[in-house]
């Protein structure tokens, strides 16, 4: 064999390794990048769901209205009483009493279901719909009626579509 046709083989061969290593830390690099997108994508999939799987427990989930007549002077129930509620029963209800010459709009915490301030019979409903909602997948079929206690003008229920 001449001394050139050895030199070229070293010559490739010694290539063939550069092209090894290069091809090595190419590849390091992609993996290292690769487990960092991961990396990234787990902990924004961790923020938005807990730690058993389940959706942000103090996301607002349970949503409830409960329409009704207010005032003697007005009919269409166009008074409402809304619940918003978490995972755990807290958050607000909000109602609005609409009469002829003026509207009141109240809204009352909510803590575990319960109200931290006394609740009307129409603001109670509506926190108990949501958290029975939660617990009862909705049949979407719509809204019923319910009588309140004597003296009281009935009311419609809407859940949320599941």
């Amino acid at each position: 064999m001449s001394i050139v046709l050895c030199v070229t083989i070293i010559a490739i061969a010694a290539a063939g390794v550069v092209a090894g290593i290069i091809g090595v830390v190419v590849g390091m690099t992609a993996s290292r990048r690769a487990a960092r997108a991961v990396r990234e994508c787990s902990d924004l999939v961790q923020g938005a769901v807990g730690s058993y799987g389940t959706v942000d427990p103090k996301a607002l989930r349970d949503v409830a209205i409960v329409r009704y007549d207010a005032l003697n002077e007005m009919s269409g129930q166009l008074s409402f009483s809304l619940a918003l509620l978490n995972a755990v029963g807290d958050g607000v209800v909000l109602s609005s009493i609409n009469g002829r010459a003026e509207t009141r709009t109240y809204a009352k915490p909510v803590v575990a279901g319960q109200g931290e301030q006394e609740l009307s019979p129409e603001e109670a409903q509506a926190v108990h719909s949501a958290r029975a909602a939660a617990e009862v997948p909705a049949t979407g079929q719509g809204s019923g009626r319910h009588d309140h206690a004597p003296g009281r003008a009935a009311a419609s229920v809407a859940r949320p579509m599941a």
